[in-house]
């Protein structure tokens, strides 16, 4: 849906009286398209004393041959150079035209609360210098990992630094946090690509888990996947509530990725799902979801047709709004049935018919309103709140089988129930998040893709907002 405030304020009148009114001025964001670089410019790289995560992220930028700077010689320049990045040191007082397209702090040999000021000290003299849609990523370590009181407290403490820093930023940039505990050095590729490129472009003051991966029983570990634009090769994804919207989404970036789509939705979508699943080149899978026999059914159509399956998407769901004192038995019901206990059930028939792949990936579409609430939607962000639960739950039990569990909260997503909403609401659920805009589903999509991946073994139990750091409740 067109945003037609975002085009005016992007002609020179709508600039002049944006700016003189006080009004978000939304930026056309970057978004990721087959064959784009992850990076798009220079990467100021930072670390505070002891840190041990900038090694492995030099690695990673290497690999992207980024035009790495530092600020002076110290720990960043020597853990870039032992991680095979070639840096060159930079003055930014001295050099005014340079724009940055991310900032990389390692902040994880922070131990104490005064050694937080290695934090500031590093982003003061550059975040005014990163340019559009630009990245601030802070590594740190997980504070339930942390060896002293202090020290973890000052790694509790980046959240807030981030989180804040991220509201700062403008023309389209955002930030996040990274927390690795300690034997999930390894497990950075999949994250930091993700967050440097456009397919991250509607999420930001974000806090992501990354721990070692799961052990492998009785085989060696999956390599990483050497071709990044396909990562889904020979993998079976199933993906619920298919034929249109987000699910649509989901369907078309995981065939990119390289996944056969199983693409499942009600009888009554038949004919929009088969469009869907020809337009991806996968298969449908017409059923219920709420039906007693649904969960076996599926388990059953994945073995037999394809041998097990890598990926599934619990993304079908339901809204029935109505204020608490006026929503029938029914209403509440209905979104309970379609929004929790069919994800859950699903997960548990899969797990028990062993249809899980080894190395398999569980993801919720939860939302925002299962966070902060929604006046209206009681039984909406009851169902969506308990889709993290389940997630929260699950993450320990289905990690002894090499398989992970994680769930996105889109916000503002621009699709057909967001356009039938009172322009009012509309323009307010877009401008109240630090992009000033609404989502499109391909960012929900694209972050789904993150956590599908094979190389993101070490992410399990995140829920990650694909909310543009909304204002409430993030």
């Amino acid at each position: 849906m067109t945003d037609r405030y975002q085009q005016f304020t992007q002609t020179p009148p709508g600039r002049i009286l944006a700016s003189r009114l006080g009004l978000p001025r939304p930026v056309t964001l970057r978004r990721w398209h087959p064959g784009d670089a992850v990076l798009s410019g220079p990467v100021a790289l930072g670390a505070a004393p002891g840190g041990r995560l900038l090694k492995p992220a030099a690695k990673v930028l290497a690999g992207l041959d980024a035009d790495a700077r530092v600020l002076a010689h110290g720990p960043a320049q020597t853990a870039a150079d032992a991680g095979g990045l070639s840096t060159t040191v930079w003055d930014p007082a001295g050099d005014e035209t340079t724009r940055l397209g991310a900032i990389i702090f390692d902040a994880s040999g922070i131990d104490s609360i005064a050694g937080l000021h290695e934090a500031y000290a590093f982003t003061h003299p550059v975040i005014r210098r990163l340019g559009t849609n630009g990245r601030l990523i802070i590594l740190g370590t997980t504070p339930t990992e942390t060896a002293t009181v202090g020290e973890r407290a000052a790694q509790r403490s980046l959240e807030g630094f981030v989180r804040s820093a991220s509201k700062e930023l403008s023309s389209g940039s955002t930030g996040q946090l990274v927390y690795v505990a300690p034997g999930g050095e390894g497990e950075l590729e999949s994250t930091l690509r993700f967050l440097l490129s456009g397919k991250s472009a509607y999420v930001s003051g974000q806090v992501v888990r990354i721990g070692p991966p799961p052990p492998r029983k009785g085989a060696r570990r999956a390599a990483k996947p050497i071709d990044w634009e396909h990562p889904l090769a020979g993998h079976v994804a199933l993906v619920t509530g298919a034929s249109r919207g987000i699910g649509e989404a989901i369907a078309h970036t995981l065939a990119r990725d390289g996944a056969h789509v199983v693409c499942l939705d009600v009888p009554a979508q038949g004919e929009a799902l088969a469009a869907v699943a020809n337009a991806v080149g996968g298969s449908t899978l017409a059923l219920d979801i709420t039906d007693p026999g649904a969960p076996a059914a599926i388990a059953e159509h994945l073995r037999e047709r394809h041998g097990g399956v890598d990926v599934v998407v619990h993304n079908a769901g339901v809204t029935r709004d109505k204020t608490l004192g006026r929503m029938s038995p029914e209403q509440w019901d209905l979104v309970l049935a379609i929004n929790l206990a069919a994800p859950e059930r699903i997960t548990e028939a899969l797990v028990q018919a062993d249809v899980l792949k080894p190395g398999a990936r569980v993801v919720g579409v939860s939302s925002m309103s299962g966070i902060a609430g929604n006046r209206g939607q009681v039984n909406y962000a009851t169902s969506k709140a308990g889709l993290i639960g389940l997630v929260d739950a699950l993450a320990p039990k289905l990690a002894e089988r090499q398989t992970t569990i994680n769930a996105v909260a889109p916000g503002f997503i621009e699709t057909q129930m967001t356009s039938a909403m009172p322009t009012a609401t509309r323009e307010a659920g877009r401008r109240m998040n630090s992009l000033a805009q609404g989502g499109l589903p391909v960012d929900v999509a694209e972050t789904i893709a993150w956590f599908a991946s094979p190389a993101s073994a070490g992410i399990t139990g995140n829920t990650v907002r694909v909310c543009g750091q909304s204002l409430l409740g993030a």
